[in-house]
């Protein structure tokens, strides 16, 4: 087969620390993610392998990178290398590409519930 499809319906859905996470099926170990928040992301986490970059869809909001407030707003692509403490506030909807794709045990909480 060419191609792989996976109906919207099929799609896992998850909320986490006020973001609310469509979780894509890896493809050659490139994680996608479809992330939307009203207010951000309310947990501060680095990875410690995978390198995140965010599109931004719609909307506008500031990144903390290791406590570096980075302003994005739409059309904006942000990458960000492994062991970098992230989170991030304001209403945005996000494409989340991870290389390699994310797994829960290399990521690791440093705050939760910043605000």
């Amino acid at each position: 087969m060419k191609y792989k499809i996976t109906k919207s319906i099929n799609i896992p859905k998850k909320e986490k620390f006020g973001i609310h996470l469509d979780v894509y099926p890896s493809v050659n170990d490139c994680g996608v993610v479809l992330v939307e928040t009203e207010e951000g992301h309310n947990q501060e986490f680095y990875d410690i392998e995978s390198t995140f970059t965010y599109i931004i869809l719609e909307g506008n909001g500031t990144f903390f990178l290791d406590d570096e407030a980075i302003e994005v707003m739409k059309g904006d692509s942000l990458s960000i290398q492994p062991n970098t403490r992230i989170y991030y506030k304001g209403k945005l909807r996000m494409i989340l590409i991870t290389t390699p794709a994310w797994k829960a045990e290399n990521e690791v909480e440093t705050k939760s519930k910043i605000w």
